[in-house]
């Protein structure tokens, strides 16, 4: 399939967009607000560098980063229809096409996806600004919907609605998202000046699981599987990187210390 056949190349359901006139639709002021500095912030991040803020570079970061890699994208396939939220400079967007998915990467940053379109320019990948609340594609759309590390910048309620709205019936969505119950999570999620000096945005948080789960469900997705993962922090250093990885799958598997890990995998289906 033609990634330009996809909903929303060149046809009338989704119109070239700006993300400044995105604002005008019937947000809350405080959701508007956010989109604004989210979209601020992907300036900054392409300026100062994303993958060393994002901490995807050393060598224990890249060890996590293949590992999510495998966590989105083994469900996919060939010829399915994927939306990829918040694809920023295209880390796993290049990984999630290998599936032979036409992936539609979306962020609200013209900087970062500039990045990305430049990082992976695969025939099926097609990149659009978009906002994760009003989606121009129309209803039960995509075979599945990924990210990682994206929820936690959204307004969490209104962003799972609008994706279970392009999910089509029996699809899934999988994310990787940060744990509120890691210490250091939850030290650097709402400590203002740790969140400032690390390359947080204004807005992001971290979840707990039993919550988002009960959010889930009430916005009709069912089959939710939240699963706390990776004790590995990514400025271990090179010699420990080994080591402290098999000691973080071990305590993956402990009840009650295994939901001190510093991410959730999240899984439902529509």
């Amino acid at each position: 399939m033609d990634i330009n056949s996809l909903p929303g190349s060149g046809s009338s359901d989704c119109k070239p967009w700006h993300p400044t006139l995105k604002l005008t639709l019937p947000h809350t002021l405080l959701v508007q607000e956010r989109i604004v500095r989210e979209i601020q912030h992907g300036r900054f991040l392409a300026q100062h560098g994303a993958g060393e803020i994002w901490n995807w570079e050393s060598a224990a970061g890249k060890l996590r980063w293949a590992r999510r890699v495998k966590m989105l994208s083994k469900h996919l396939g060939p010829g399915m229809k994927v939306l990829e939220v918040g694809c920023g400079t295209g880390y796993f967007t290049r990984e999630l096409a290998r599936s032979g998915a036409n992936i539609v990467a979306i962020d609200v940053s013209p900087e970062l996806l500039e990045i990305a379109r430049s990082n992976c320019s695969a025939p099926n990948v097609r990149y659009e600004i978009q906002n994760a609340y009003t989606l121009s594609y129309p209803d039960a759309v995509f075979d599945s919907v990924v990210g990682s590390s994206v929820l936690h910048h959204l307004e969490i309620e209104a962003a799972l609605r609008e994706i279970y709205r392009v999910l089509k019936r029996g699809g899934a969505i999988c994310f990787t998202e940060p744990n509120m119950l890691n210490p250091q999570v939850a030290i650097q999620k709402n400590v203002p000046w740790i969140k400032r000096k690390l390359g947080d945005s204004p807005d992001e948080t971290a979840f707990f699981r039993w919550p988002l789960r009960r959010l889930l469900e009430a916005t009709g997705y069912h089959e939710v599987r939240i699963a706390p993962f990776d004790f590995l922090h990514p400025r271990t250093p090179v010699a420990l990187v080994g080591r402290l990885n098999s000691l973080g799958r071990v305590l993956e598997n402990v009840p009650v210390l295994s939901e001190f890990a510093g991410s959730l995998y999240i899984r439902a289906v529509k």
